[in-house]
């Protein structure tokens, strides 16, 4: 239409005026031709920076509607987009990003999950969050927005000291009622620290305090938690959500004497058994077990765990610098995985990746259903699987020395750094034994 116009009506008046004109061709040339069709608008591309993202959690008749926040950075390079996620001292890097036209789909690493969103302007990105080990609909709404804010914004409060170790009980009064150790740090306003339970703690915390009340999050491709506590006296009381699906309140008190159970005394090996059974295929298909003869003489990890499991990674990461640092004098790791997906295809193809991703050198077998009675079924030698991961000590002599239940990582702190010391201590005293003669269970 353009065109035609400008020929029928324009050409004769812009001829005359190039005949009269002094300006040099080329920009003669560009006078005439500025009528030509306009180029296609361009998508907006989202701001490089910081951001932030409120997940939309469940506004369900029996779960009450709550905004969980996270911060990330947003970077674009030659390489491309990627992600740099925020939680406490914790930092994500992800790197499988990628933005066409309006969409943005944002891969997180390891877990199995992933943002769908759509760009509404250069600083608002609006989707679903779908975390598919939980099942094919499983979604949370979220809108992202290009921001130097706050993970809570608004006024941060630095009188309330809460910097210490607290007792909490989770759903009491309750059958589901179970006790944690919270461990937080609050300075200005700021806030930090995790929940420790007897299978695990909740990872990296963050977030404020605000007159008398805790506000904490945590999103790590896998979780997503929110807490919200008020102080009513001497006591926090509080909710915890995690993702959609769960809701529970808490109470918590300062007790700097507190402590769960040892994790040494919650899984133990079934009367009759002295050593443990296993048979399993590795990754390519091919059986491998505790008698095999590259294990004999030798002290063997053995890590109950799932790659679906954030607190499964972080031992992981630890029992992998164990194995590069002592594998020469006579230590091994088998990962005995229990996994969420029920088609054998698709959980083996999860574990090439996860021990792609992490580094891992040493065996990872498959070893089915993550449910954990059908996983007490596999391990008869054990009183049960209470917690992934769990981690099974077997000396030079193929004796279990020691079973321990649960994780407690980085987001610990002081307690993590203890068992990292103490686990090293361990493996060098049971490798500085000599192999009694004794022979492996069948």
């Amino acid at each position: 239409m353009c065109d035609t116009l400008c020929s029928a009506l324009l050409f004769p008046v812009i001829l005359t005026a190039l005949m009269r004109s002094t300006l040099p061709l080329c920009v003669t040339t560009a006078l005439f031709w500025s009528c030509s069709p306009p180029a296609p608008i361009k998508a907006p591309e989202p701001r490089a920076g910081s951001w932030r993202m409120e997940m939309l959690l469940s506004d369900s008749d029996d779960v009450r509607a709550a905004v969980l926040p996270f911060l990330f950075e947003l970077n674009h390079d030659t390489s491309g987009w990627a992600l740099l996620v925020h939680n406490g001292e914790e930092r994500i890097a992800v790197d499988d990003v990628h933005v066409s036209a309006d969409s943005v789909r944002i891969r997180m690493p390891l877990f199995d999950s992933e943002f769908l969103g759509r760009l509404t302007s250069d600083s608002v990105i609006e989707g679903l969050w779908c975390n598919y080990l939980k099942g094919p609909d499983y979604r949370i709404p979220f809108v992202a927005r290009a921001s130097s804010t706050d993970r809570f914004p608004g006024k941060k409060d630095d009188h309330l000291d809460l910097t210490g170790t607290w007792e909490a009980h989770f759903s009491q009064g309750t059958p589901d009622e179970y006790p944690a150790m919270g461990l937080f740090k609050t300075a200005q306003g700021v806030a930090s620290g995790t929940f420790c339970t007897e299978t695990g703690d909740y990872r990296f915390l963050e977030g404020v305090t605000r007159g008398d009340s805790l506000l904490l999050s945590c999103f790590d491709g896998s979780h997503a938690f929110l807490f919200e506590a008020r102080l009513h006296g001497d006591t926090l009381r509080g909710r915890y959500r995690s993702g959609n699906h769960w809701d529970e309140p808490f109470l918590a008190w300062r007790n700097k004497d507190f402590h769960l159970r040892d994790p040494d005394s919650l899984t133990t090996l079934r009367e009759g058994y002295r050593m443990a059974e296993l048979r399993f295929p590795d990754l390519n298909g091919d059986s491998v077990s505790l008698n095999d003869a590259r294990f004999t003489g030798h002290v063997v990890l053995v890590q109950v765990m799932g790659s679906w499991c954030p607190n499964c990674v972080d031992e992981t990461k630890l029992l992998q610098e164990m194995y590069a640092s002592y594998h020469d004098q006579g230590l091994d790791v088998i990962a005995l995985a229990f996994e969420r997906y029920s088609d054998p295809v698709q959980a083996r193809g999860a574990l090439i990746k996860f021990k792609q991703d992490l580094g891992i050198q040493y065996d990872v077998l498959y070893a089915g259903d993550s449910k954990k009675d059908l996983a007490s079924e596999k391990l008869p030698f054990l009183s049960q699987v209470m917690s992934y991961p769990t981690c099974i000590f077997i000396d030079r002599s193929g004796n279990v020395r020691r079973i321990r239940t649960g994780f407690y990582g980085p987001g610990t702190g002081a307690h993590y750094e203890t068992y990292a010391r103490n686990l090293k201590t361990y493996i060098e005293k049971m490798l500085a034994e000599e192999a009694q003669p004794a022979r492996r269970a069948a």
